[in-house]
C-alpha cells in the first residue's frame, strides 16, 4: 500500500511512501525492545540531557520542519514555526525538570525506609493525529522517553513526511537507535500490533470512535492507555466581561489552525445582556482574517487538511440552516485548495449539530444564555469535557463558575492552550489520563512501593 502526502493548498502530491509490512513492524518493534534495556538503565539525568540536543536540532531546522507541516496539512506557515518552537520548549522543560519529577518519594511509615520509585514500562505505542503533526508526537514521546521508555508511533496517514522527519530529529540529536521509531502503517496494522501484545502501553489522540476502539482493545489486554479525544469547548462570556478583548481571543481560539484544534473554543455561550455587543465585536475581528496560501506570511486561514473534511463541515452547516440558522460567511472564495471560509452562526440553538459534535473547521456558533446558571448548563450539555473559557472582570465569580464546569482545563480571561508545565487532558468522552507536567511523565511508569525493614 502507498501512503501519499497531498498538499491541501495545491492539491498536488508532495511525497509517496511504501507502507510497512507487519513483518517490518515486528522487526522494528523488536529492535525498540532491545534498545529499551540500555536506555532504561541510564540515569534519568543522562536521559534528560539528550533533549537539550533535540531542542537544538528543532530550532536549527525550524524552517525545514515548518514547511513540511504546512505542505502536508495546510497550517499557515507562521503557526507551523510556532509549533516547532513549542516542541523545543517542551524538550527544554523536561531536560531541566525530569530528574526532579522522577526522584524517589520518601514516605514515613515507621519502617527503616519506605519510598515510591518510578520505573519505565517498556515499548509505548503512540497513535497520533495530523492537526499538530510535530507537537502531538513530541507531547506524547518526550515525557515517555524521559521516563526511560522507548516509543514507536503510527502517525496519521496524511502526514508521513512529518513522521519520518521526527524520527530523524532523534537520530540527529544523538539518541541511541530505536529509542524512537516511526511506523508507516494503517489503522488495521496498528490494531494488530496491540492485539499481539507487542507493546506495553498505548497513547492515542483522535476521535471518540478511535479512542473507544483502542481503549477497549488495550483494556482487554490490561495495557495502560492515555486517550485525548477532542472536545467541544465552551467559551462563556458573562455580562461584566471585557467584550472587546473576549472577541479578540474568541477569534484567535476558534480559528487557530483553521479551526482544526481539539482545544479550540467551539461554542460561544454569551449572556443575553451583552450578546449583541459580543457578536458585533466578533464580526469585526473575523473581517480582519486573511484567507489564502498558507506559505504566505500574512495568511491567517489556510485550507482544511483533507478534501473529505469539507463534506462534514457542509453537513453541519446544512443542519444549522435547516434549524433556522442564518450564517455569516467571511473571506474571499479561493480558486484552488480545500478551503472552507470562516463562518459565524449568530443565533445558534443547542439542538444544532454544530453545538453538539466536535466541529473541526472554522465555524463559530453563538448561543444566548439568560444568566450564568443557564450558561453552565449549556456548557456541560455535551459529551465532551476537554477545555473551557470564562470571561468576567469578577475573578472570584469566574473561579466559582470554573468549579461547576466539567472539563480538564478552564481558562479565565484567556485562551485554552497546552503548556508543558501544566497537565493536559479531559473528562467524559474527551479522554482519560493526562499528558505534560509531572503528571504526564508518570502515565507510563510502574509506580513501585518499596518498604525496607531491618
Amino acid at each position: 500500500m502507498k501512503i501519499k502526502s497531498i498538499n491541501p493548498y495545491t492539491e498536488e502530491v508532495n511525497w509517496v511512501y511504501d507502507s510497512f509490512s507487519f513483518a517490518e513492524c515486528e522487526a522494528k518493534i523488536g529492535k525498540s525492545r532491545a534498545a529499551f534495556s540500555g536506555w532504561s538503565s541510564l540515569p534519568v539525568e543522562e536521559r534528560a540531557k539528550h533533549f537539550t540536543r533535540v531542542s537544538s536540532v528543532l530550532r536549527q531546522n525550524t524552517e525545514i520542519y515548518a514547511e513540511i507541516i504546512t505542505k502536508e496539512m495546510g497550517k499557515p506557515i507562521r503557526q507551523s514555526r510556532g509549533e516547532i518552537e513549542k516542541c523545543a520548549w517542551l524538550c527544554d522543560y523536561y531536560a531541566e525538570n525530569a530528574a526532579e519529577f522522577l526522584k524517589d518519594e520518601i514516605v514515613d511509615t515507621g519502617a527503616e525506609k519506605s519510598y515510591v520509585t518510578f520505573e519505565p514500562l517498556g515499548v509505548i505505542f503512540g497513535i497520533m493525529p495530523w492537526n499538530f503533526p510535530f507537537w502531538q508526537v513530541f507531547r506524547f514521546a518526550v515525557p515517555a522517553i524521559c521516563a526511560g521508555n522507548v516509543c514507536v508511533i503510527k502517525h496519521a496517514s496524511n502526514v508521513p513526511r512529518s513522521a519520518m522527519e521526527i524520527e530523524k530529529v532523534f537520530i540527529e540529536a544523538g539518541f541511541p537507535e530505536n529509542v524512537f521509531s516511526s511506523l508507516l502503517i494503517d489503522a488495521k496494522t496498528a490494531r494488530e500490533i496491540i492485539e499481539k501484545e507487542m507493546v506495553d502501553g498505548v497513547s492515542l489522540t483522535g476521535s471518540v470512535g478511535a479512542g473507544s476502539e483502542i481503549g477497549e482493545l488495550a483494556g482487554k489486554l490490561i495495557k495502560p492507555v492515555v486517550l485525548e479525544l477532542g472536545g467541544s469547548d465552551p467559551f462563556i462570556v458573562l455580562e461584566d466581561a471585557d467584550i472587546e478583548r473576549a472577541a479578540q481571543v474568541a477569534v484567535e481560539s476558534r480559528f487557530l489552525n483553521t479551526g482544526q484544534s481539539c482545544i479550540a473554543a467551539k461554542r460561544f455561550i454569551v449572556i443575553e445582556d451583552v450578546v449583541v455587543d459580543f457578536i458585533e465585536a466578533f464580526e469585526l475581528e473575523m473581517q480582519e482574517l486573511k484567507i489564502g496560501n498558507p506559505m504566505d506570511e500574512e495568511t491567517d486561514i489556510g485550507p482544511i487538511a483533507k478534501k473529505e473534511f469539507l463534506d462534514s463541515l457542509e453537513k453541519v452547516l446544512k443542519d444549522a440552516k435547516k434549524k433556522g440558522a442564518e450564517p455569516h460567511i467571511y473571506g474571499e472564495e479561493q480558486s484552488k485548495g480545500f478551503f472552507f471560509r470562516p463562518t459565524l452562526i449568530p443565533a445558534a440553538s443547542t439542538d444544532m449539530k454544530v453545538c453538539n459534535v466536535e466541529v473541526f473547521g472554522p465555524i463559530a456558533p453563538v448561543i444566548t444564555a439568560k444568566d450564568e446558571d443557564e450558561a453552565v448548563k449549556i456548557a456541560n450539555s455535551t459529551e465532551f469535557g476537554l477545555g473551557a473559557e470564562i470571561w468576567s472582570r469578577d475573578l472570584e465569580r469566574a473561579q466559582r463558575l470554573a468549579k461547576r464546569i466539567k472539563s480538564g482545563f478552564v481558562a479565565i480571561n484567556g485562551m485554552v492552550k497546552s503548556d508543558p508545565r501544566l497537565p493536559f487532558g479531559g473528562v467524559k468522552k474527551s479522554g482519560v489520563g493526562r499528558e505534560l507536567s509531572h503528571y504526564g511523565l508518570k502515565e507510563f511508569v510502574n509506580i513501585k512501593t518499596v518498604v525496607v525493614n531491618r
